[in-house]
């Protein structure tokens, strides 16, 4: 299974334009529901291969499409599910991504990739990282506003679990103390203690640091990202500022959760982190909206919520942020060799969501997109956008 990134998305969206399946699945963790998972995703790869065949596919070449999908269904597969489930499929492709979100059942058939339920990760001001540290574990969560998920790092070489681990040695306990020592309070409700101030706490401070080097090094790795995501500290205080100084991370957040993770609920971690996360989005989100309101009536022709200009604008790469109406779909095709747009009100034949359209290629142009209720629109339309420059063949 992938890790979805916006490379990840590049993947998707530059695959080749035939019969491309594109399925999202509501999936749960636990709880009754459990048990009805199995049978969604079956009906879902039977609805597939009977559009796959309404497209003019040959109903075995239909099954072999599907069939890397049907090999996904065992027990193993789905005790370890996240909230929701995504799965693209075409001729000699196939990806599937667990995510902390919550879908609607969906099937599409198109010469493209249906990507738009994937924008509240990817459109940036969504999804965050917490990053937990500590003596005996490292723990990494990928979280929304709603959801959190425990990312499994024991299986990636590049991420040490352990102090002890990534430096080889026992650590000393003259020089470490943990919770069982009985002195966790003084290192802020458990983890490591440095001593003093001699060459003893020195060394101990560079071995934390060698930790926190390799640890940053593998997290990099891993969530690699042309634009990325805010990572929240979780750890005992005196490691929280080690990390900082270690870490070559983007957009590490500056202000932190002191105290021990070990133990804690992936939820309890998640209420926490949540309320360093929610200004960071909040002021991102607001800083649009304030620059759309003010251009729009100062500077019009830096705004657009024409969505044929729209769709123009986004391809060539003259988006700087686009709003767009969740649950809306708007069919049609644009032709990139005549620059032009046709919109249909029902989907025909080659056709595509426009709003994804726009949306895909917005974001693998380093724009912003913010995905949004319909009642938070700031105009009466399913899209709009703060343009990077007026170009005069957008209206050509």
């Amino acid at each position: 299974m992938a890790r979805l990134s916006r490379n990840e998305l590049r993947t998707l969206v530059e695959h080749p334009r035939e019969n491309c399946v594109s399925i999202y699945l509501p999936t749960h963790q636990a709880g009754p529901d459990i048990e009805q998972d199995p049978i969604r995703f079956k009906h879902t790869l039977e609805v597939a291969k009977e559009r796959l065949v309404n497209n003019g596919v040959d109903s075995e070449d239909a099954r072999g499409m599907v069939n890397p999908a049907y090999e996904l269904d065992d027990d193993h597969f789905w005790r370890h599910q996240n909230n929701g489930l995504a799965i693209f499929i075409a001729p000699n492709f196939f990806r599937y991504y667990r995510l902390p979100l919550n879908f609607e059942e969906l099937v599409v058939v198109s010469d493209r990739f249906h990507v738009k339920p994937l924008l509240p990760l990817l459109g940036g001001n969504e999804r965050f990282y917490i990053l937990g540290l500590s003596q005996d574990q490292v723990r990494l969560l990928e979280a929304t506003r709603d959801r959190v998920n425990e990312l499994n790092v024991n299986n990636i070489e590049e991420v040490p679990e352990s102090l002890s681990e990534a430096l080889k040695f026992e650590v000393p306990e003259e020089r470490v103390e943990t919770p069982s020592t009985g002195s966790a309070k003084q290192a802020g409700r458990g983890g490591l203690m440095l001593h003093g101030h001699g060459p003893g706490a020195r060394d101990q401070k560079d071995e934390i640091k060698r930790f926190f080097d390799q640890l940053d090094a593998g997290i990099q790795d891993l969530l690699r990202e042309d634009d990325p995501s805010p990572l929240i500290l979780f750890g005992v205080e005196y490691l929280i500022p080690i990390y900082k100084e270690a870490s070559g991370y983007p957009n590490l957040m500056e202000d932190a959760i002191t105290g021990n993770p070990e133990g804690l609920k992936p939820e309890e971690l998640h209420e926490q982190a949540w309320k360093i996360a929610q200004p960071y989005f909040q002021q991102s989100q607001q800083e649009a909206f304030e620059r759309f309101k003010e251009m729009i009536g100062n500077k019009p022709e830096f705004c657009s919520y024409d969505l044929q200009e729209i769709v123009k604008a986004s391809y060539y790469q003259l988006i700087d942020s686009l709003f767009l109406a969740m649950g809306h779909q708007q069919w049609g095709y644009y032709d990139p060799r005549n620059n032009t747009v046709q919109l249909h009100e029902s989907q025909q034949a080659g056709d595509e969501d426009m709003l994804d359209f726009a949306a895909v290629y917005t974001l693998l142009n380093s724009g912003k997109v913010f995905p949004l209720d319909p009642d938070q629109m700031l105009v009466n339309a399913p899209a709009a956008a703060i343009l990077r420059f007026e170009d005069p063949g957008l209206n050509t």
